[in-house]
């Protein structure tokens, strides 16, 4: 009788053991489930004190205003009720951006009025190509600054900002900390004109093709220098739907049967998705070579036609009409674009204004969004739904990946 219950007790002990064993196992597993979701939580997201913006006037925040004049009214009439050095009634994509990071909206680099710049600063002007023109802007339309010369104009600032911070002074306030510009998230949206360029030049569409190489280069060439000056999370915006902007469409017409059923120009959408695979392309070349990057790329172009061909689905109308600017079928003039006056008895008269109704709009002035048009392809891009890897801007660290 002894023996036997020597026996169950140590039975009863060996399942106790083998409980809490089990139990072990179970609370290991779900700390490891824990620690594998981690990364998605609030607790995990980055820290991004300032961003760094390259492009062109999809994303210019005052650049091209600043060096040639502003804006004209009724640009700024939504949200800023004036001109505020945007091409669109109201804020821009790379404003939302900062918005949600809890940043202020960026200064343009080249405005010395009222700058701050303590959490970053906009390289990006209207016109702006990758590829420097062989052309002046009053002969082409584009800038004269271009990727190139943003590069240089942000190696200079980061510079200058690191040597007048460190002399104390009033100007320390209004430059970002020496940290800043390795933790920072730099935006890059630039691209549309390079193809456009060569389409005014009477270019073929395969000699466009053959350029494209070359354009992706130099842009491949910024990025490294950025990363070489210590940036290390890059979030890329690929081009739009060329084939729908009015400025495109009212320059080359095009046939019947190379316009698809919402009213864009197929060969031209054509081109800016041959550019934007190869962007796609040029950047998982940069990631396998600039290994502490994150380099997020993040199709724009998906979205915004999205929002062109099923315009009324959400919210919206008249996908690729004007809302600002002046006759024709599209309610856009080369000769007249959105803001244009002209003297009528000694009074200067607006003659190419805003419909009435901006925020149910998507194109702006012909070449341009609205603000509504912004917001709404911002929400759908902000959680990464569309970027490669799949995540937001908040995640582009290079600590996350």
């Amino acid at each position: 009788m002894v023996s036997e219950s020597k026996e169950r007790v140590m039975q009863l002990q060996q399942r106790e053991n083998s409980k809490s064993a089990m139990s072990q196992v179970v609370i290991s597993t779900l700390i490891l489930i824990i620690m594998v979701a981690s990364p998605v939580t609030e607790a995990r997201k980055c820290s991004i004190p300032a961003i760094f913006n390259f492009g062109d006037s999809n994303s210019d925040t005052g650049g091209l205003s600043a060096a040639f004049g502003q804006a004209p009214p009724p640009n700024g009439i939504t949200f800023f009720h004036t001109p505020a050095g945007r091409f669109s009634d109201g804020r821009l994509i790379i404003d939302f951006i900062a918005q949600n990071l809890g940043l202020p909206y960026l200064s343009a680099y080249l405005d010395s009025i009222g700058s701050n710049f303590s959490s970053g600063a906009n390289f990006a002007t209207a016109g702006s190509t990758i590829r420097p023109q062989n052309t002046t802007r009053s002969q082409s339309g584009y800038s004269p600054i271009s990727l190139d010369v943003q590069l240089a104009e942000y190696s200079e600032f980061k510079t200058r900002s690191i040597n007048i911070r460190k002399k104390e002074g009033v100007f320390k306030k209004l430059l970002p900390k020496e940290e800043y510009f390795s933790e920072a998230l730099y935006t890059f949206d630039i691209g549309q004109n390079d193809i456009a360029a060569g389409y005014k030049l009477n270019m073929t569409t395969e000699q466009v093709k053959a350029y494209i190489p070359d354009v992706l280069g130099q842009f491949s060439s910024v990025i490294r220098s950025v990363y070489k000056e210590g940036g290390r999370s890059f979030w890329v915006h690929n081009t739009g739907p060329l084939g729908c902007l009015p400025y495109m469409l009212d320059r080359f017409p095009m046939s019947s049967a190379q316009m698809d059923k919402f009213g864009c120009a197929k060969p031209f959408n054509k081109i800016a998705q041959y550019f934007n695979r190869k962007l796609k392309e040029t950047v998982v070349k940069l990631r396998e070579e600039l290994q502490e990057a994150t380099i997020v790329y993040v199709d724009v172009y998906t979205v915004k036609y999205t929002l062109i061909s099923h315009a009324r689905k959400y919210g919206f109308e008249k996908g690729v009409i004007a809302c600002c600017g002046k006759g024709g079928k599209y309610n856009f003039s080369n000769g007249a674009r959105c803001g244009a006056t002209e003297i009528v008895n000694g009074r200067k008269v607006l003659i190419a204004g805003s419909c009435k109704d901006p925020s149910v709009r998507i194109i702006w002035d012909g070449i341009h969004y609205t603000e509504a048009a912004n917001k709404w392809i911002f929400q759908q891009i902000v959680n990464g739904n569309f970027s490669d890897p799949p995540i937001s801007f908040k995640m582009a660290c290079h600590d996350q990946l």
